[in-house]
């Protein structure tokens, strides 16, 4: 890539994260709803076209905040000495711990984000999924867990890890819906541990 094109690509990404951090901060002092594309644009120092052809509707802003959630806590994970989690399910724990973080210092975002995973327009819905891996996290953790034998074998890794992710989304849901009056670790340690133990008496 040419000088040209690598600074382009910085000035992008720096225009890109000054109007998400706008947006968090209005959505923070204003409420959501009412932050305009207006408010963010001045408080970015952009233009009101260049807000939009970055984020094209709001629930964009929130899909991006917690995708780079989930890259930074990748990041971390990436960075522990090998086996220092436990083990692949210690590993599963750790992420739904740490997003329970999230969910908690966020919560006032957490319904319009998991709506707009849930949104009536299917491309919507699918972008919003497949910007937020949390699927492929996990299903490197299982993959590991399979090597060693932790993992049952009638389905695949991927399929296991999708639905290990739809029970967190839904979770968080459910919480940020009506549930509030409880922890939300409580709620995700709950969910985790039907989704790694099963339902069934043993």
């Amino acid at each position: 890539m040419s000088a040209g094109g690598s600074k382009r690509e910085r000035n992008k990404a720096d225009r890109r994260d000054r109007i998400l951090a706008a947006a968090v901060a209005l959505f923070y002092q204003r409420g959501y709803r009412a932050t305009t594309y207006e408010a963010i644009a001045r408080r970015a120092a952009v233009s009101r076209g260049t807000v939009f052809n970055y984020y094209p509707y709001k629930e964009a802003l929130l899909v991006a905040l917690m995708a780079g959630e989930l890259d930074a806590l990748k990041r971390r994970i990436a960075r522990l000495a090998p086996g220092s989690l436990g083990g692949p399910t210690a590993e599963i724990a750790f992420v739904f711990e740490e997003l329970a973080g999230f969910v908690e210092s966020h919560r006032d975002l957490v319904l319009p984000l998991s709506y707009e995973l849930l949104s009536p327009d299917p491309e919507r819905s699918r972008a919003a999924y497949l910007a937020l891996p949390l699927a492929e996290m996990l299903r490197a953790a299982l993959v590991r867990a399979r090597e060693i034998g932790e993992l049952r074998t009638d389905f695949t890794p991927e399929r296991l890890a999708r639905s290990l992710a739809n029970s967190y989304f839904l979770t968080v849901l459910q919480w940020a819906a009506y549930r509030q009056d409880r922890s939300i670790r409580d709620e995700l340690r709950a969910a985790l541990k039907i989704g790694l133990e099963g339902i069934l008496a043993r």
